[in-house]
């Protein structure tokens, strides 16, 4: 029963990261212009860690349910890469930015939306690969 129930959490996570965080990447990539940024940094960005915050105990759940499998499987390990990478460049992005973010309602500097666009596909790519798990 444990592992549908993470599975659940962990797909609700997701939906809540890549929502929230997606969203708000879109923003900052140039989509929804009418939307002021920085309210949207402030409202999303929580629901976003909100997400990760059930993906990592419910990943974990899972991952001991099939750990032998998964500790031997690129897709998984792949997955692990893109999220550090993900963590990294979102970690990296609030550090270096999160004081402008107010400025940018006519439009983000590029290298703040190549930044953004970099983090939605990540993110996404980690979704896919999750997915793809269950089939390699």
């Amino acid at each position: 029963m444990a592992y549908p129930v993470a599975n659940l959490v962990h797909l609700l996570g997701l939906v809540m990261l890549v929502g929230g965080i997606g969203l708000l990447d879109l923003r900052l990539a140039g989509l929804f212009r009418a939307v002021p940024v920085e309210p949207l940094w402030r409202y999303l960005t929580p629901v976003g860690i909100a997400g990760l915050g059930l993906m990592a105990p419910s990943g974990l759940v899972m991952f001991a349910a099939d750990a032998v499998s998964l500790a031997g499987s690129e897709t998984f390990g792949r997955k692990l890469i893109i999220i550090a990478l993900a963590l990294t460049n979102a970690l990296a992005y609030r550090l270096a930015w999160r004081r402008k973010v107010a400025d940018w309602d006519a439009s983000a500097p590029p290298v703040a939306r190549a930044l953004a666009l970099t983090s939605l596909l990540l993110w996404l790519t980690v979704a896919a690969l999750g997915r793809l798990i269950a089939y390699t």
